[in-house]
């Protein structure tokens, strides 16, 4: 117990002196060793590093979490499975239980019916898309939210223990150098030089320890560098994904709900699916010339065709499209009825459809 009092008591006279030498060295009343200008460097490339993973790592939670009660319960969870040893098991995505709500109504309303059969179709829609964003989420927490997490846990927490390690025999080392300036008699001068060379040998070496972990930022930059590419291709899967599935939703609801709503999914909401289209007289609507001319610049004619620059690699998502390729050249035009999103095109002896916003259409 007297030894818990008197060290105790000891480390609160070392937090008073050093409080009180800090408080000097702003002042410019003491002396304050100056940490040469690369060591500065790596300090502040450190501070940086850190802030700016913790903003990316904080921001990327909420991204792949955006309740934050959702969040904390799965941060305590996820804490009790590491500690219990045992593998995180995947969560339920809001998309897998929309899915199925549907399923359910669809039961109650009779799967026999439109509405019945529609929601069928989308509650499976939405369970695969929640199934591809629980894949993301887990491969983007394994892949980048992990090891930024991990940086700040581990090897910063480590930086930072020795750079407060390293403050603590600066202020060491400028201690023994008052102390050695206030000494008078000739048994103090030698015993203040000694402590001043021990401590001088003690800041030198955590000076290096510290110079050491914060070069080690640079590997750590590239590896941060490789999980980013991983988290881009985790989102670039999700999204590629995303995007088929809802297609495919896109063209089943139109090929089989024509018959109920024949316009919804036409993407043109004056013409029924396969009802040809009659263009309207110029002479009946006096803005009709300029409004046609407006139309000429971004789609094909109706009677003709017309040359077309491909922007971007396209691949077709089924036989009735035609794949395409950055830079090559090929004959679009419209077909009666056809989605405004897309036209006809023709390469060689291949044709097929081809999406209006991978094409730069030439005069």
């Amino acid at each position: 117990m007297d030894f818990n009092v008197k060290k105790l008591a000891s480390g609160a006279g070392v937090f008073f002196t050093r409080a009180v030498q800090f408080t000097e060295e702003k002042l410019g009343q003491a002396e304050k060793t100056e940490l040469d200008s690369q060591l500065e460097s790596l300090l502040a490339r450190g501070d940086t590093t850190k802030n700016w993973t913790e903003r990316i790592f904080r921001q990327t939670e909420i991204l792949l979490q955006p309740n934050p009660i959702d969040q904390t319960g799965a941060r305590i969870e996820e804490f009790l499975y590491e500690k219990l040893d045992k593998k995180v098991p995947s969560r339920i995505t809001n998309g897998e239980i929309l899915g199925h709500y549907m399923h359910e109504a669809a039961r109650d309303f009779g799967a026999g019916g439109p509405y019945g059969s529609t929601l069928i179709k989308v509650g499976e829609c939405q369970k695969r898309l929640g199934g591809a964003e629980r894949e993301f989420l887990q491969t983007a927490t394994l892949t980048f939210l992990t090891p930024l997490r991990n940086f700040l846990e581990g090897d910063w927490r480590t930086i930072s223990r020795e750079r407060r390690l390293l403050e603590n025999r600066r202020l060491d080392l400028d201690a023994c150098k008052a102390r050695l300036k206030k000494a008078k008699a000739a048994e103090a001068k030698a015993a203040a030089e000694h402590e001043l060379r021990v401590a001088q040998v003690e800041f030198d070496r955590q000076k290096e320890v510290t110079r050491l972990l914060l070069e080690g930022i640079s590997s750590t930059h590239v590896n941060h560098l490789r999980c980013l590419h991983e988290f881009v291709e985790a989102q670039t899967i999700y999204y590629a994904q995303c995007h088929r599935y809802m297609q495919d939703l896109q063209k089943e609801l139109g090929s089989s709900d024509g018959d109920v709503f024949p316009n919804m999914f036409a993407g043109n909401p004056s013409v029924s699916l396969g009802a040809s289209v009659t263009p309207p007289s110029v002479e009946d609507s006096p803005g009709a010339t300029v409004d046609m001319l407006k139309l000429e610049d971004v789609r094909a004619p109706a009677a003709g065709t017309r040359k077309a620059k491909v922007l971007y690699d396209y691949d077709a998502a089924d036989t009735s499209e035609l794949s395409l390729l950055a830079d090559e050249l090929i004959t679009v035009y419209t077909v009666p009825g056809m989605d405004p999103d897309w036209l006809m095109g023709e390469k060689g002896n291949q044709k097929g459809k081809v999406p209006v916003t991978y094409l730069e259409l030439l005069s």
